[in-house]
């Protein structure tokens, strides 16, 4: 099941963000310790699907959990227009429920070198934005496995919506390789397993250099030979030339064919299996009024495939950079 309404559950979810504290930021490893534990309070339709979703997954490579109780617009402060938010900021109710649902998937993991290392983002339009970033808006966001070309990579991403766009064009778009890699031949799998390519990595991994160039390494498809994991970015993947890029060519056409379209609107969380898709948005027009397309996102790291590789990690984390070879 990739989608879940979770309307009639609409007064305990109200009741277990009102046991959080009030300001998140102020001390942020409390906040989602109190989060672990209210995780456990979840209605067992809820918690029963997030469980069996970090398990083994589905075949869409996401679950939208909709219906959840948002402010009414005019309590929403307005669309923020930078980052990182206000430390004293409130707690907002979408992001209370990221972080109860993220703490029964996993731990929250902020970056050091994106978004001033915070963990909790602010997903908003900003004029000029580059074109690689979330915050682009009149411009397609190309499909990407978020940090592919990172050791720690997250395993899920978590997109919560407090506002959406005033035009309701904006799509999230999410491609599974557990249907893409049936569309492929097995020859082109093999090519795909066979070598690491070249990736550039997004603008803040780059040490304030303009262009290093690839300087990671990624399989386009790797793990098990019968469920393979995708490491995918149209972008910034940069295949050899001859069978490796034709390859890929044909892995992008198979995820194009698969790809599905979320629309994501006020209450509706959306987590998106990091591992086994790519994802994109579509474009959307923003008006600058201060009620913008307003998105709150967070990475979740499990130890699943390796991300949690001392054992001693906690929700809140901030790691740096290593770029896979």
């Amino acid at each position: 099941m990739a989608t879940l309404d979770v309307t009639a559950h609409r007064e305990q979810m109200l009741s277990l963000a009102s046991k959080l504290p009030a300001v998140p930021r102020q001390d942020l490893y409390h906040f989602l310790d109190v989060a672990h534990k209210l995780a456990q309070e979840l209605p067992y339709e809820v918690s029963d699907t997030l469980d069996a979703f970090n398990q083994v997954g589905n075949e869409d490579g996401y679950l939208l959990l909709r219906g959840l109780p948002v402010e009414a617009d005019e309590e929403l402060p307005p669309t923020p227009t930078s980052t990182p938010a206000p430390v004293g900021r409130p707690r907002l109710n979408m992001e209370a429920f990221l972080a109860v649902f993220g703490r029964r998937l996993g731990l929250h993991t902020g970056y050091a070198e994106l978004r001033s290392g915070t963990v909790y983002h602010d997903v908003y339009p900003s004029p000029g934005a580059h074109h690689l970033s979330s915050e682009t808006s009149e411009t397609l966001l190309e499909f990407h496995t978020e940090m592919a070309y990172h050791m720690l990579q997250p395993n899920y991403v978590m997109l919560a919506c407090s506002r959406a766009d005033h035009d309701r064009r904006a799509r999230t778009l999410v491609g599974s390789i557990r249907k893409a890699v049936r569309l492929l031949d097995d020859g082109t799998v093999a090519t795909l397993y066979e070598n690491k390519q070249p990736c550039e990595v997004d603008v803040a991994f780059r040490g304030g250099v303009e262009d290093p160039g690839a300087i990671a390494r990624v399989k386009p498809l790797y793990g098990p030979q019968d469920d393979p994991l995708l490491g995918y970015d149209r972008e910034l993947l940069k295949p050899e030339p001859g069978p490796a890029d034709e390859a890929v060519a044909k892995l992008s056409q198979a995820l194009d064919d698969v790809t599905e379209g979320v629309f994501l609107t006020p209450g509706d969380l959306l987590i998106i299996d990091n591992f086994r898709t790519t994802h994109a948005r579509t474009p959307f027009t923003p008006r600058w009024d201060g009620r913008d397309r307003w998105l709150h996102r967070v990475y979740i790291r499990t130890n699943s495939h390796g991300q949690l590789p001392t054992g001693g990690e906690r929700a809140g984390d901030v790691i740096t950079f290593t770029p896979r070879r």
